[in-house]
C-alpha cells in the first residue's frame, strides 16, 4: 500500500461504513465504471478516485471533461429509502459542508451541478444498480481547467478562494460527506427545500429549463420538499422533476 493510500485509510477509519477497497490511480476510463466492476464481486462499501479519466460523462451521457489532477471519484452508498432525485441534492448540500470548503461562497445548481457566481466548479452523477443502491460519481475541479469544448461558465476551487488544497484530504471529507448524505436521505430529506433554497444557483433569476415537454422561461422560485423545481411563468406556477437549468438568454 503507497502513502498516499495509507494515509486516506488512516483519515477514513473513524467513519462509520469505511471502505473495504479504496483505490487511488492516476488515470481511468471511468471511476463510475470500476466501482461498478467492484460491486459485481459483493462489495458493499468502496472508494475509487482518480487524477484523471478519459471517458468521464455527466448527465445524460454528456462528456465530463477529466483533466489531470483534479478529482474523479465514485463510491457505492447502500440506502435503507428506495431511490429518487432528492439524492444528489442532498449530496451537493453535505459536499458544501465539508470543512475544507465551509468557509467559500458556494452554491448548488438543480439538479446536480456544484455552483458558483463564477461557474461550475464541480458536479455529481448518480447512477442506480438497484432501488437500494446507487454508484455516486463525484467530479470536482481543484486547478483550473481548459475552457475549450465547455458547454457552460467553468471554475476551480483554487479559483474561488481555496488555498494550498490537500487533495486527500479533500477525497476523504468527500467520501464522508457522501455518506452523510445517504443518512440525510434514509431520515426523509428533513427541511430539503429550505436547506436547498439557501444555496441554491439563480434564485429569482429568469431562467430557462429544458425537460421532455420542450422549455419553459420564467422566474426560478427555488424547490419543493420532493426535490422537484418551480419556475413562475406568465400562466402560473410550472413544476418539474427533470431537466436542464440555465440562465435565460432574453432576461
Amino acid at each position: 500500500m503507497d502513502l498516499e493510500t495509507r494515509h486516506l485509510q488512516q483519515l477514513l477509519d473513524a467513519v462509520p461504513q469505511p471502505p473495504e477497497v479504496i483505490l487511488l490511480k492516476p488515470i481511468t476510463t471511468s471511476t463510475n465504471d470500476d466501482v461498478r466492476e467492484i460491486a459485481k464481486k459483493g462489495i458493499q462499501h468502496v472508494l475509487v478516485c482518480s487524477e484523471e479519466q478519459t471517458h468521464g460523462r455527466g448527465q445524460r451521457e454528456h462528456q465530463w471533461v477529466s483533466p489531470v489532477g483534479n478529482i474523479y471519484l465514485s463510491t457505492l452508498l447502500n440506502l435503507q429509502t428506495v431511490i429518487d432525485g432528492r439524492l444528489a441534492l442532498e449530496i451537493a448540500l453535505n459536499i458544501l459542508q465539508m470543512p475544507s470548503l465551509r468557509d467559500l461562497n458556494l452554491q448548488v445548481k438543480w439538479p446536480n451541478d456544484l455552483y458558483s457566481s463564477q461557474g461550475k466548479w464541480g458536479g455529481i452523477l448518480v447512477e442506480p444498480i438497484s432501488t437500494h443502491q446507487v454508484i455516486v460519481g463525484v467530479g470536482i475541479n481543484i486547478h483550473p481547467i481548459p475552457k475549450s469544448g465547455i458547454e457552460q461558465r467553468a471554475t476551480s476551487l483554487t479559483e474561488l478562494g481555496l488555498a494550498n488544497p490537500n487533495r486527500i484530504e479533500l477525497i476523504a471529507e468527500l467520501y464522508t460527506a457522501i455518506q452523510l448524505a445517504g443518512d440525510w436521505f434514509n431520515h426523509n430529506c428533513y427541511n430539503l427545500a429550505a436547506r436547498f433554497n439557501h444555496h441554491a444557483a439563480f434564485m429569482q433569476d429568469v431562467v430557462e429549463l429544458e425537460h421532455l415537454q420542450g422549455t419553459t422561461q420564467g422566474q426560478f422560485l427555488g424547490i419543493r420538499n420532493d426535490g422537484s423545481i418551480n419556475i413562475q411563468t406568465t400562466q402560473g406556477i410550472e413544476n418539474h422533476f427533470q431537466g436542464r437549468l440555465r440562465l435565460s438568454s432574453t432576461r
